[in-house]
Order: structure tokens, then sequence, then C-alpha cells
């Protein structure tokens, strides 16, 4: 199960469990020794698995080990392949940044003490530094040391109140997943690699949706708004962007996006457009009852690394959940530590969306050892993330009917999890379970994989799912 331990402040969770639980096996048709297709294919699948939005069914990892994507020669036989996603990218044993003893799982620090704290480093550093600059570069350093801008100190000011939580709840999780043998104070390494991506997995997904924009309009009067996945066919890269396809079997498909190889989980619907080219979704005018958006916002680092476009406050308001949702829809939202963006989100974005604010929930980054990622006390980076958690008001007979039998969002608890050392790629919400009836839609906004039981849609929405963070390890005739 992708929840390890389950306690009154929150979930320790396994996302590679998660993810090799979704079910990623193939039945090729026959074997296809090399070569793909240049254009868009899909190779099916037999029922291998059930899936739901928020229950995956269990796979073994047994087996010897092979390349991603290599076929298994048969004379007109169906060969069964298992996927898994690679370990390596989940062996995260060590802290990014070392935190000081007293600092490691450590006793309550008031926002003095940080402020206090953090003066002291600097001037340390400082003085280790300013020997060989210049007078002026020296002045400019000792300028900063002792001046936090709003921004800075109205974050100060919200870790001092959410800082007892997180830490507390996170230690007694961690001590649960020692005690259990999930979490381990020594860990080996699981490979020699580096653990790089492959330059050939940047297939410029966002770069693709961008060219879409110079597509032919489509006439949508006679063009399915979503379409399934079937065997052996062949489409345009249009094709692909222009409407919503689904995986409706139990089983996984491969898809080839020029010249690419993309998994595509069972019972599992995706749209690849950017923020200008949603229509497609909307005329499938369905109805979601859980709503997960993990926006790209705009802060400095986005900006001076050009990683990846981001969207203004006024650009995210123009996303149309109230026209997705349906009455008493949850609403997920994921928010950068800045509290400008934690501000407008409760502030000005819900009411706009007419959401009723419920809870503000925290995702907190571990190792395999049970340490923090980061210092919980660093002022650049935590080794946690913020949900804001609503729901859509509407109809009160209507969110009456539809709230009964679900239990009330809790207003503070914490996902605890090893994260993947790929870039955004965020934990599963499985954990939702226990607050929404069974056999609901759900959607993801801006998503960069897919899950079973999800609808998903962004311009990398395919991402995580290429063929090369996975392995191939199990071959059955």
């Amino acid at each position: 199960m992708s929840v390890v331990h389950r306690l009154a402040v929150g979930w320790l969770v396994d996302h590679l469990s998660f993810i090799n639980q979704c079910g990623y096996e193939i039945c090729d048709s026959f074997a296809h020794p090399g070569g793909v297709s240049p254009n868009t294919s899909v190779t099916s699948t037999e029922d291998c698995h059930s899936s739901s939005a928020f229950a995956a069914t269990s796979s073994s990892s047994d087996g010897p080990s092979y390349c991603p994507g290599n076929a298994v020669e048969t004379e007109g036989k169906r060969a069964k392949t298992r996927y898994m996603f690679q370990e390596e990218f989940f062996d995260i044993s060590k802290p990014h940044i070392a935190a000081a003893p007293e600092e490691q799982l450590c006793q309550e620090v008031s926002l003095t003490e940080i402020k206090a704290n953090s003066n002291r480093e600097e001037y340390q550093e400082e003085a280790k530094s300013d020997t060989g600059d210049s007078l002026a570069t020296a002045r400019k350093k000792r300028k900063r040391k002792c001046v936090f801008n709003q921004g800075e100190l109205d974050a100060l000011e919200y870790h001092s109140k959410v800082r007892k939580l997180i830490w507390e709840g996170t230690l007694d999780l961690v001590q649960e997943g020692l005690k259990s043998g999930f979490l381990h104070r020594t860990t080996a390494k699981l490979s020699c690699r580096k653990n790089n991506v492959p330059q050939h997995i940047v297939c410029g997904l966002a770069e693709l949706c961008e060219m879409a924009k110079q597509f032919p309009a489509v006439n949508e009067s006679d063009h399915q708004a979503v379409r399934v996945l079937e065997e052996e066919t062949s489409n345009a890269e249009q094709d692909l962007l222009s409407c919503v396809w689904e995986n409706s079997s139990n089983c996984a498909k491969i898809i080839v996006l020029m010249g690419q190889k993309y998994l595509v989980p069972p019972r599992s619907s995706f749209l690849l457009s950017d923020i200008s080219c949603l229509q497609p979704l909307l005329n499938c005018k369905k109805k979601y009852d859980v709503i997960v958006i993990d926006p790209p916002w705009e802060n400095k680092s986005v900006k001076r690394s050009n990683r990846y476009s981001y969207l203004s406050s006024w650009q995210i308001k123009q996303i149309p959940v109230p026209t997705l949702a349906a009455p008493n829809c949850l609403v997920v939202m994921w928010v950068t530590n800045r509290q400008k963006h934690l501000r407008f989100v409760k502030d000005e974005l819900y009411p706009h969306w007419s959401v009723k604010t419920l809870a503000e929930w925290h995702w907190v980054k571990i190792t395999t050892a049970g340490e923090f990622v980061l210092p919980l006390d660093s002022l650049h980076k935590k080794p946690y993330e913020v949900l804001v958690l609503g729901r859509v008001q509407g109809d009160i007979k209507e969110t009456l009917r539809k709230s009964e039998g679900i239990l009330p969002i809790p207003e503070h608890q914490l996902i605890v999890s090893v994260p993947c050392s790929l870039h955004s790629h965020k934990p599963p919400l499985a954990v939702l379970a226990e607050f929404i009836k069974p056999d609901v839609e759900c959607l993801e906004l801006f998503a960069r994989n897919l899950q079973p039981g999800w609808t998903s849609w962004g311009n990398e929405v395919l991402k995580f799912q290429h063929i090369d963070y996975f392995t191939l390890v199990q071959n059955e005739n």
C-alpha cells in the first residue's frame, strides 16, 4: 500500500509503491523488435488490473531487469511485460543540506531565535569571505545581515506558527517508519550511477503544445471530445493535442509521440495542451468531485533559471474551476512557501471560484533515514510544501446531499514521504480517499504524470510517464 502508517497527525506515504501499484502491465499482440513508428501510435493491452481514483492493485517487482522499451520476440504469441518506476529516483538517503546537530529533530525554536540564528550564520559567513572582498562588497553584505524584507518576515511568522505541528507530527510518523523498517538509519546506495536524467528524456512537450497553436482549427461539430486509445492506431500530433484521450482498459498502454514512448496507466485520461487550449476538456461536459491544482507559481528562482514558464495571479484566476467542479467539489491547491501566494489563494482565488477554505495541510520531505531533506529552519528553502483544501459552495440542498457520509476535512494534516529526485514530481494524494465517496470523478490540473481513475491536464502531462523512467522487470509469454 502507498500509505505505510496512519496516525492522527497524518500519513507516512510510499510514493514509489503507489506508482508501481498502478498496473503498468502491457500485453503486446506481437513483439516489435527495434524501432517504432515516428508518429503517434498506441500499443494495446488485455485486461490485467482494475483500478479506481484512490486505489491501485499491488504488483510484484520480482524478476530480472531489462532495458526499458525492449520487446520480447514471440512467434504469434502475446508478450506480457511489466514496468516499474526506477528506484534510484527515490534514493534520497542524505539531506540535501545537513542541519546542525541541535536542529536535527530539534526542540522548539521561537521566531526571535530563528532570526538570531540566521543573523549569526550570515555574520559568520561574511567574516570568512570579507577578507578577500572589496570594501564596497563587504558593506553591501553587512547591510543585508540584519535586514528582512516584508516577505521574509511574513514567512518567518508563518513558519513559527506551523513549526511545532510539523516537527512533532513528522517525528511521530518517522518513529513509526523506523519501527516497521520502512525507514532505516543506515542506508546503502541502490545504485552507483548518478541520478541524472538522460538528455533524450527532455522531449519538449511544452514546446509541442506551443507549436499546436499554429495547427488549423478543429471543427467542433464533427470532432470527438474524448477518444479511446485503441490497438495499433496511429494519429498525428494534431489529433493528440485536440481532444481528451482515454485508456478505458484495465491495463497499461504505450503511446508514441515524436518518437518517444510514454506509459499510460489503466483507467486514465489526459489532455496535452497549454492553458490557452483547455476547450477540449470543457467539451467533455464532465463535472469533477475532486480537483487538484499545481500551478506554475511565479518566483525569483523560476525567473532566473527559465526552467519553465509561470502564470501570474490573474492568469490563475481565469482557470475555469467553477465550470469543471461538481457540487461540493473538493479543491486542493499546491502552494509555494511564499506568503504572498498563500494569501492570494485563501483571500482572493478561492472566493473568486466560490470555494470555501477548509484546511492547510503540509507535505513534509524526508530522507530514507527519517531526516528532513533540508534544515527545518532554513531561511531559503523549507522541507515542506503547503496544500490548501476547500470545497465549492453552491446549492445548499445539493451540497448537503453530496456531503452525506463524508468525513469532515481535518484542519491540519501531514503527508510525510521520501520525495522523488525529479523536479516537481509531487506525491499522490491517495490519502484523500478517507474524505471522498468511492467512484468519484477526479481531475488534476498542471499535471506532469497520470494516475488510474484520474483525468489529467497540462502542457507536460506525459513528462514522468516517459518509458525511460521505468524499468522492464518481467516478461511472461
